[in-house]
This record gives C-alpha cells, structure tokens and sequence, in this order.
C-alpha cells in the first residue's frame, strides 16, 4: 500500500529519512480494526520520529502520522483516538505508564490503511470534514485538555495564549473564543498576529509586552523564551497550564512571585478518548472551523514535512488521499 515513512533514523538530517513509496499492506488483530485513511495531519512529533527519538532502531521502518480520519471498512466515518495503551489499564489514559502514541510502537497514519484497537476508532459527528478531523486528535485534544479540564476558567475570564500560529495555539484561540472567554494572544510578528486575530483574539501583543492588566490564565508551550513574561502576566491566585518547552525546558522558577501570589503551574499532556469524544462534539455544535494553514496530497509529503521543519506553518498542516 501507498505510506509515508521513516526508513530509519536520522538525527542530524531528519529529513533524509523520509520516504514516499509503497508499505506492505498491515495485518488487523482480534478486536483491531482496520481505517482507509482519508486524511491525516502532521506534528512535531512526526519530525522527532525521523530524528530518532521515543523509537528504536529495530522498530524502523515506521509509517508516520499520530492523527488521522477515515472510514471503516463498513463506510462509518470515524475520527483517531492517537494514544494506545495497556487493554488491562483502567482511568485516564494520559496517566497509563505503558501508553504509547501510533508512530512510537504501532504504524501511522499517513498511508492507504491504517490499523488500531476499535475504540481507537471513534465515529465523526456531522459537519467535521475528513481533513478537520484529522487535526483534532493531538494538538486539538491538547489544547482541550488544557483549556477545559485543567485550567479552571469560566466564561468571561481572560486567557494569554503564548504563541500565535502554532496548532495548539490556533486550536486554544478558537476553543476559548467558542466558549466565552476574553482572549489575548502573543506572537513574534504582524502576520502572525493577525492570523490571531481572524480566529478570534480579542487582542494581540508582541511577545513579551507590557499587557493591559493581569490574566487569569496563561497557555504555555514555548518554556524558557516566555516564562517570565507568563509569570508576570498572572493575576495572584492565577494558574499557567504548559504542555510543551519549545524553547528550552528550564527557566527560572520565580518561586518567591510563585508563593507569594499563589500562583498554580499545571502540567498537561494529549487528552483521554473520552475528552477526545467531547472535542469532537463542541467543534460540531459550536460549528467551529479548525485551523488548516496548509493542505497537501500525501504524495507531496516531504514539501509539507519541510515546512514544519522550516516553521512555516500558520494552523495545522494536513495530507489527503
């Protein structure tokens, strides 16, 4: 079958070790089943396959994609629940020790087929598109996870999005204008913020600039570059929620502004099928239009991997079939 792969890793030169050819069609395990893929978006996580890293060498070649959208073979639309754990496993599915992603054990999505447990596999309600879908499942479920279950706010409140045209960034903006909140955003150019401001930011600053007033809640996954200014940025008894460190994993803690201000700093990571679930209905109801900077056929993969690479990406980046 037609797929998009690693050939093996390449940590120097990532790319080289993409290939846009022809996989052996995948065998379905009891209680698997198998998705004709229709769509599938790309992620950061795509590029640290390629490098190496969260995967063995003997588990090469691997077809990349951690997200995607299909049909069953019975024709029912179904959206990707990226995150397999252990069957015997029972909670939140983020906290499963022997959780994996689909690229880091099991084959990806960006091929003809792709093969995952049934409840992997979770029906498209009405009006999501294959390529919308396809972008939900990792940066959109995170920004969710973080918006609506960690960060405590309510309509009304005010949220600092750190960052402007990234995937999580894009999906919070939109999630929390959907859902009432007064939202500002930061990014590093005109373009960005604008982008910003058609998805609907209330208002939009340079990076690290003097706000208005304090926040009830910021939005991290830059790390170092932001911290301060995330920081500073709180209200006392505010709460920063970061699910990534893009630029550097260890900033200065400010811990006498943390104490003092009772500042809360949560870590959050993915999302469970069920938020997942949730996702998916309130972009339907809600009629929200998912982000999607650049759509590609799968088989000009390595221009879309070489733009992510480049960061040249405004919203998401999806490949269709």
């Amino acid at each position: 079958m037609f797929a998009v792969y690693a050939h093996e890793p390449n940590a120097d030169a990532p790319l080289d070790s993409l290939v846009v050819g022809e996989r052996p069609d995948p065998e379905v395990p009891d209680g698997w089943v198998s998705v004709n893929v229709a769509a599938a978006s790309l992620n950061m996580h795509d590029l640290w396959t390629l490098r190496g890293v969260g995967i063995k060498p003997e588990q090469f070649p691997m077809i990349l994609g951690c997200d995607g959208a299909g049909t069953l073979d019975d024709g029912t639309d179904v959206v990707l629940y990226p995150i397999i754990g252990d069957p015997d496993w029972r909670g939140d599915e983020t906290l499963d020790p022997k959780r994996t992603l689909l690229t880091e054990k099991h084959q990806g999505t960006m091929a003809e087929k792709v093969v995952v447990p049934a409840r992997n596999a979770i029906p498209t309600p009405k009006g999501i598109t294959p390529a919308q879908g396809a972008v939900l499942g990792t940066a959109w479920l995170t920004a969710y996870r973080m918006l609506f279950t960690k960060s405590g706010l309510a309509p009304g409140q005010t949220m600092l999005v750190q960052g402007a045209s990234g995937g999580v960034s894009t999906a919070l903006i939109q999630l929390g204008r959907a859902a009432g909140m007064q939202v500002w955003v930061t990014g590093r150019d005109d373009e960005k913020r604008a982008l910003a401001e058609r998805l609907g930011a209330h208002q939009t600053f340079e990076s690290g600039a003097k706000l208005p007033g304090k926040v009830d809640a910021v939005f991290e996954s830059v790390g170092e570059a932001t911290w301060k200014h995330s920081m500073r940025a709180l209200r006392p008894g505010g709460i920063i929620v970061i699910c990534g460190s893009t630029s550097g994993p260890n900033p200065p803690a400010d811990l006498q502004r943390l104490f003092f201000l009772q500042l809360q700093v949560v870590g959050s990571t993915m999302g469970t099928r069920a938020e997942l679930a949730n996702l998916m209905e309130f972009v339907a109801t809600a009629e929200i239009q998912p982000e999607i900077g650049t759509e590609k056929p799968m088989k000009s993969a390595s221009e879309a991997f070489a733009a992510m690479s480049e960061g040249k990406t405004a919203g998401k980046i999806v490949l269709t079939r």
